[in-house]
């Protein structure tokens, strides 16, 4: 890492455990949008956001993938790429990443320990800075100083007044649009895609997909902001086939293939595909590297099978992301057994219908948050669906339990939300060894006709 001005402190491992305590609770002050803050905190860091050129992503699903393809891309054409996504799965690192290589411990310490001091400066003037704030401020400062050339910056909420629309991109990018965190961002459609047309900066092509009514909004946000707007149409896109490896599709009449598996893994990767030939490097450096960096895209625990395990691990949590799961996993697999947690403000009703449908049989249990739905709950409403065959108050206790019970060579899907992820694979590392690492590592190797290149 390039020194910073500052002089550099020698942090330990216990410190930056603290600076993670110490930033969670910033989760009292809870979800303030506008720029104001950080704004003020990024001027104090030197503005570490105009180091960089950019890749901005909003949308409801599927804006996580689009970064993963887009940053795999850029990394596969020797492009130093930063990528900021969130939530994590298992470790807070996972968000902050460079050429596909989370912030190390000791990285994020001294990151920590340049902007804490300037966050509670600002706390003694009123300017109460939150969790995702400090957490955008971290990133965009650790791009700098790792030199990343592009940074693939995922939107947090909404886009008009998150935090990370402060940087101007080379291609802003819409993804689909549904009804999400409606106490911010409206109550609509329309409203909240208003909201994610905030990232559209003047003069900056804009890439979506999005149908009625969704699109009219942004198109009318992109013609006042003169940025020009492509939009992906659905007969632009055929998928040939999905497997458990990834994704096969035509994009305007070429084929691709993503690994990534999932229908609408064909959606993310022709968006991706779009945004990229807007880039200045695109003739130079990116290109060429389409293909090959498709075919080495790892996005952790999306219908991801389990190296040496009989299991597949999802985050799916939304009604719209637990149909195209379904369907995929009918497609792929047939009936599965199902583990199922989730949290208490989604869509219970139909996302455990949704389920139901590739269930042999469920055993429901609950993720290590606060936030998860009473088990008591979640069983009343899957019980008008499927039979339930054991309820387990742990991810691990439900895991070991469907692990016992599975027949032979059946697929034990776990899924409901980011939680549940990060509770398997906790529970996976310690009864496969290693398996964790081999979901979370950075970059697979490139899918050819002939199969996997091994480098």
């Amino acid at each position: 890492m390039k020194p910073h001005s500052s002089a550099p402190v020698s942090i330990d491992n216990a410190d930056k455990e603290e600076f993670l305590s110490w930033l969670y609770g910033l989760s009292v002050h809870g979800i303030k949008l506008g720029l104001r803050n950080i704004t003020e905190l990024l001027e104090r860091l030197g503005n570490p956001q105009n180091a960089f050129s950019s890749v901005h992503v909003a949308g409801t699903d599927g804006k996580g993938s689009v970064c993963a393809i887009i940053s795999a891309v850029l990394t596969d054409g020797k492009v130093r790429t930063g990528t900021f996504t969130s939530p994590h799965i298992l470790n807070f690192n996972e968000r902050i990443a460079v050429d596909g290589a989370p912030i190390t411990d000791e990285e994020l310490a001294y990151m920590a320990s340049v902007t804490v001091p300037h966050v509670k400066a600002m706390a003694g003037k009123g300017m109460m800075c939150t969790f995702f704030e400090v957490t955008t401020a971290i990133a965009f400062l650790y791009f700098k100083e790792k030199g990343v050339e592009y940074a693939v910056v995922e939107v947090g909420m909404g886009g008009r007044f998150d935090a990370t629309n402060v940087i101007v991109p080379e291609v802003s990018i819409i993804n689909n649009i549904s009804l999400e965190h409606t106490e911010y961002l409206g109550n609509t459609i329309e409203e909240i895609a208003f909201e994610k047309a905030g990232i559209i900066k003047e003069g900056v092509p804009c890439v979506t997909m999005n149908s009625e009514p969704a699109f009219s909004v942004i198109r009318k946000v992109a013609d006042e902001r003169k940025a020009p707007l492509t939009r992906i149409g659905s007969d632009d896109i055929s998928v040939i086939s999905v497997s458990a490896e990834g994704t096969e599709f035509t994009y305007k009449g070429e084929e691709y293939f993503v690994s990534i598996p999932g229908r609408h893994q064909a959606l993310n990767a022709s968006i991706a595909i779009e945004a990229l030939s807007k880039l200045k490097i695109y003739g130079y450096k990116c290109r060429c590297r389409i293909k090959p960096g498709l075919g080495r895209v790892n996005w952790p625990c999306r219908m991801q099978r389990v190296e040496g395990t009989p299991f597949s691990v999802d985050v799916s949590h939304t009604f719209a992301g637990s149909s195209c799961l379904s369907s995929d996993v009918r497609d792929i697999y047939g009936k599965v057994l199902v583990v199922f947690g989730i949290l208490g403000d989604k869509d219970i009703e139909h996302i455990s219908k949704n389920i139901s449908d590739i269930a042999s049989r469920i055993i429901l249990t609950k993720p290590d948050s606060i936030r998860a739905a009473p088990l008591e709950r979640v069983s009343g409403i899957m019980a008008k669906y499927s039979d339930v065959v054991a309820i387990r108050d742990s991810v691990g206790d439900a895991m070991n339990l469907a692990l016992n019970i599975r027949e032979p060579d059946e697929l034990i899907l776990v899924t409901g939300s980011f939680y549940m992820a990060g509770d398997a694979l906790k529970w996976l590392e310690k009864t496969y060894p290693g398996s964790s690492t081999r979901c979370l590592r950075s970059m697979k190797a490139e899918h050819t006709p002939e199969g996997p290149r091994k480098d």
